[in-house]
Parts: C-alpha cells; structure tokens; sequence
C-alpha cells in the first residue's frame, strides 16, 4: 500500500470516540517528536510553519513554505498532509506539481483569500481541477472558511461542504467551529470531518463522539513547545 493509500485508509471506518489525531510539525525536529511518539500521519499547519520561518500567517512565501513541507517529509517515515493555504494562486496543475515533489499525500485548501470568502461553486470548481490533476495520488482536505469568517450558521459550512464533497474533496474541515454543533455539522456532512481542537480543550475522545473524524491543532502544538521554552529559559538565569 503506497503512503496517500495507507493515509486515506485512516480517515475510513473511525469507531465513535477514535478519530485519527494528526499533529501538527512546524519542522523536522517536530516531525521526528510525533513520529517517534506513534502518530500514525501528521499534517502541517501553515501558522506553525510560518512562525518558524519567521513570517506571519499568510505571509509565508510559496517557495519557503514548499521547501519546509520537504524537510518535514524527508525527516519521518509516516504519510504528511501540507497545509498550503489558499493555493498561493498557482494553476492546478502545477500546485499538484509541487506538492507531490515535496513527498506530500495530501493537503490543505482553505476557501477565502485576503480574508475574504471565496465563492463556494467557484472554489469547487476549482477544487475539481485540482482533484482530477492529482487522481488519487493527493488526500484533499477542503477548509472552510465560514466560521472564522464570521458567519456562525452551521448551514452555511454543510452547503460549501456538499459542494466540495461533489467536487471530490476526501475531507472538509470547518475551522473555528464551536464544539457544540460539531453533531450538526456530523450529520449534514457526507465524508470525513477534521475537526480544530485545542491542547487544553475538549479530549479527542470527547470530539469523536460528537462526530469529529480526524483532529488537528493547527499552532496549537508549536505554541505549547514555545510556553514550554520559555519556562526552561526563565531558570536559567
């Protein structure tokens, strides 16, 4: 079984209360850490990779971010998901290009831009590009927006969902919602479901239940390393 193969295979037959946690490495010594711990996948953030870059999110060049998502593949043994934004506005065919040389499986593609939402038919369109590029060599996970874009209707995010369903995305993953109609979004959603948990939030068991399929942390994780630096730094002076 080829690494997207094995990684697709982890999204299927999910008991309630099991989804598939896949850190988030913002570089190959973070890689290293969660493969080494048994994860069997990870994903990478675009915040986390950015910060060790030293760019803001969003501000991340194409190039750099590409480069990072390499050295984080080359480090482990274990299928890589890349988040990769928005596109960075690159054709479909040579985003899936470039992704596949990174050593990728998979990867993230948000819905808004400028921190504008894009048209949903549109974006499925173009979803389908990148989806019939790839065949099955790249797990999509479509991103919706609509949350942390401030619409709150969960209708919203199952209507972009079932369109980018349809266009052929594995997974849909509505960043920012709120834990409680996490079992809304379950039951309206054809297909897997990532959900954004939070170190200190809700156990990955509590979410599963409520119908997560797999859990992220987006920076959550390059966070809790930085709070844990910072306090070996304070006793050493």
């Amino acid at each position: 079984m080829s690494k997207v193969e094995v990684f697709r295979a982890l999204h299927h037959s999910r008991l309630p209360g099991d989804p598939l946690v896949l850190p988030g490495p913002w570089d190959a010594a973070s890689a290293r850490v969660f493969a080494d711990a048994g994860f069997p996948a990870l994903a990478t953030p675009s915040a986390g990779v950015a910060a060790s870059l030293g760019y803001e999110d969003g501000d991340t060049p194409a190039d750099e971010m590409f480069a990072a998502v390499a050295r984080i593949v080359r480090a482990v043994d274990v299928p890589v998901s890349a988040d990769v934004e928005d596109g960075y506005g690159i054709a479909p065919a040579e985003l899936v290009e470039r992704l596949l040389a990174t050593g990728a499986v998979g990867c993230n593609l948000e819905d808004s831009a400028g921190g504008v939402l894009k048209e949903p038919s549109r974006h499925a369109d173009w979803l389908a590009e990148v989806r019939d590029v790839a065949g099955g060599e790249l797990f999509v996970n479509a991103r919706i927006d609509t949350f942390v874009r401030g619409v709150a209707d969960p209708g919203a995010a199952i209507e972009r969902a079932g369109l980018y369903v349809g266009a052929g995305a594995d997974c849909v993953y509505p960043i920012g919602a709120p834990v409680g109609v996490l079992p809304l979004l379950r039951a309206g959603i054809l297909g897997p479901v990532n959900f954004l948990g939070r170190p200190e939030g809700d156990s990955v068991r509590e979410l599963g239940g409520l119908g997560a399929t797999r859990v992220t942390f987006g920076p959550g994780l390059l966070r809790c390393s930085v709070d844990a630096l910072r306090g070996v730094v304070a006793g050493l002076g």
